[in-house]
Order: structure tokens, then sequence, then C-alpha cells
């Protein structure tokens, strides 16, 4: 869920990226507070997606010019 596509994302549209974006970013801050209580990154790989997603999902927003 966390690995999407640029082509996937690409193709949805304005309302969906967003909604996507809101539950990326709740679960990049359950993802630090888990780290932040234990102290050890369960799976790095998990909150590096999501980052990353994340990171795509802006960009496609900003260069339709849609309002975040």
């Amino acid at each position: 869920m966390f690995y999407i596509k640029l082509k996937e994302l690409r193709a949805l549209p304005d309302a969906t990226l967003k909604g996507k974006l809101n539950e990326l970013t709740l679960e990049l801050a359950i993802e630090k507070r888990k780290i932040a209580s234990t102290g050890v990154a369960s799976k790095v790989v998990k909150t590096r997606d999501i980052k990353r997603t994340r990171a795509r999902i802006l960009t496609i927003l900003n260069e339709r010019g849609a309002k975040i």
C-alpha cells in the first residue's frame, strides 16, 4: 500500500490524491511515534516508502497546480 507507482498516481484525480496524502501523513506519524517510544525503527523501509510516496503525490499536485 505504501509504495505506489508514479504512473498509477498520475491517473488519479486530485481529490483522491489528497485523500491518500492524508492517509500517508497519519501513517507516517504513527511510525514516528513507534520509533520515539521504542527507540528502534521496526521497519525502516516502510517509513522510507511512505515518505517517498508522499513526495510523489505532492509533486503531482504541484505540477497540476492544485491547492493542497
